[in-house]
């Protein structure tokens, strides 16, 4: 028996409602563990393919 699913509203939302909103980096330490983050998401895999070879 195959069960009817009813779809929730699925009306379009503009860009400013869809947006995820803003990184609030108040902190210095807030912005040291961001950057040192984005540092580490593009130095590790470097790291690992020199490694590597």
């Amino acid at each position: 028996m195959a069960h009817i699913i009813e779809k929730p509203d699925t009306r379009p939302y503009s860009a400013e409602k869809a947006s995820q909103g803003k990184i609030i980096l108040k902190q210095p330490w807030q912005r040291a563990v961001f950057i040192g983050g984005l540092a580490a998401a593009l130095l590790l895999p470097l790291i690992v393919l020199i490694i590597a070879r």
